[in-house]
């Protein structure tokens, strides 16, 4: 019987699961980083990249690392192919047939982001596995839903529009999402803006799950549910890259009936700004911090007037939005 696999926009299979995942990553890659900036901007073929790699680099965390950085640094986001669906369906006769068929669309993916320089997550999803394969790293794919807009708090994950990878390093499996380790769209102009952020590299899975639910909800190596992912707030990138710590509110969803939400943030830098606007309001306002040792409290009023959302700056970027319930 020949079966016909379909995959939705976006999407790759899985038939991997984790047995365990490394925490985080605590080794410096500075210097990894360096050498992997002094590289060609371009190769002619996956090959050629995976083996300078290799020449480079002798240990599975560098080796991943450089391919990491390599792609988030040289590969664009293309916005234009984004608004459009890449569903891709093709049958198989047994599972043998499926896997094989998988690789070959995966490596031709991947020489098409290689050679265009741009790509969607499926390409930058397709490519990072394709150099791990070439590096002799083990690598999945993990497809699934992302929070990207702070219209999707509250609202249950929809179907996959999202892929990201994990990779083993040593004994060990690691959640990467190189697609937003390579910038970020800015909400105004609506463009890409370039921008390393090693924050999606090795991340805890309680990080990673801020904003990334996986289609098999064991790939989150976390015992949540859709509707914990729902009611998250919003986090952007900035946040996940950064040293202090938004303890509450947890819930995305702020009651209007409060009048005030209270905010606890620990270890926020002595000289980190906080700064916060409604989205019916459009305007900057800074908030009367209370410090005591590492943690940082205040109170956001909200009045019959606001409503919408409530972002959260820090240093003038944007880190949490939350949701005003009436």
């Amino acid at each position: 019987m020949t079966m016909k696999k379909r995959f939705p926009k976006l999407m790759l299979t899985i038939t991997f699961i984790f047995l365990f995942i490394q925490s985080a990553f605590a080794q410096d890659f500075a210097a990894v980083d360096d050498i992997v900036r002094g590289y060609p901007s371009a190769f002619s073929s996956a090959e050629k990249l995976a083996g300078k790699i290799n020449t480079d680099f002798s240990s599975d965390a560098d080796k991943a690392r450089a391919i990491y950085t390599w792609i988030a640094t040289n590969i664009r986001y293309d916005l234009p192919a984004s608004r459009f669906g890449n569903g891709v369906a093709f049958y198989y006769k047994d599972e043998a047939d499926r896997i094989e068929k998988e690789k070959k669309f995966r490596l031709q993916l991947a020489e098409k982001t290689l050679k265009s320089g741009k790509g969607i997550c499926q390409n930058y999803a397709a490519l990072f596995h394709h150099l791990c394969d070439l590096t002799a790293l083990k690598c999945i794919d993990i497809p699934g839903s992302a929070k990207t807009s702070p219209t999707q708090i509250g609202k249950l994950p929809q179907p996959s529009d999202h892929i990201w990878n994990a990779v083993k390093i040593g004994n060990s499996w690691n959640l990467i999402d190189v697609t937003w380790g390579a910038g970020n769209v800015d909400s105004d102009t609506g463009r890409f803006v370039p921008s390393f952020n090693d924050g999606y590299f090795c991340t805890m899975p309680e990080i990673f799950f801020l904003n990334h639910f996986p289609e098999d909800n064991r790939m989150s190596m976390l015992e949540k549910t859709p509707q914990d992912f729902a009611n998250l707030p919003l986090y952007y990138g900035s946040y996940v890259n950064s040293d202090y710590e938004i303890l509450s509110p947890e819930s995305g969803i702020l009651p209007a009936r409060q009048k005030a939400i209270p905010f606890r943030i620990a270890d926020l830098g002595e000289r980190d700004s906080v700064t916060y606007a409604f989205s019916s309001q459009n305007e900057l306002q800074r908030p009367e911090l209370k410090r005591n040792g590492n943690l940082a409290e205040f109170e956001i009023p909200i009045d019959a007037a606001d409503r919408g959302f409530l972002t959260l700056f820090v240093n003038n970027r944007s880190v949490a939005a939350y949701k005003i319930a009436r």
